[in-house]
């Protein structure tokens, strides 16, 4: 089983930024869709944004358009989201998750997601 550990969440002030990291334990299949979801208290997990592993193409939630930029590098099975312009908004526990078996369009829905990281904990202070 595939195995998803991220890393890099912390304590920032609005405006700052933040880059986290998700390493997976073994080789990313091509028709695999990479996400990043979070969690904050009281609301839904949603996605934030999501890769294609083959071909780079993202897609991101309207909320974080134009601060987030999701990245991936398929050597090291990582997966990155760099947080730019954080808002307190923005505070969750944020999860990177992997769709091992994607085709046609990337889905929004957790239920779509396979595997799981334990989750790393942004906090945005105002």
């Amino acid at each position: 089983q595939v195995q998803l550990v991220e890393s890099g969440g912390k304590l920032v002030q609005a405006g700052g930024s933040l880059r986290l990291s998700c390493v997976a334990s073994e080789r990313i299949f091509s028709t695999s869709v990479m996400g990043w979801f979070r969690q904050a208290p009281g609301k839904d997990r949603e996605l934030v944004a999501a890769v294609w592993w083959s071909s780079g193409s993202t897609v991101y939630t309207d909320s974080v358009k134009g601060r987030f930029t999701i990245s991936r590098d398929d050597a090291k099975n990582t997966v990155w989201l760099q947080m730019n312009s954080l808002k307190p908004e923005d505070t969750a526990v944020y999860y990177c998750a992997l769709d091992m078996s994607r085709f046609g369009s990337i889905s929004y829905a957790s239920g779509s997601y396979n595997y799981w990281g334990q989750g790393t904990q942004v906090t945005v202070s105002s």
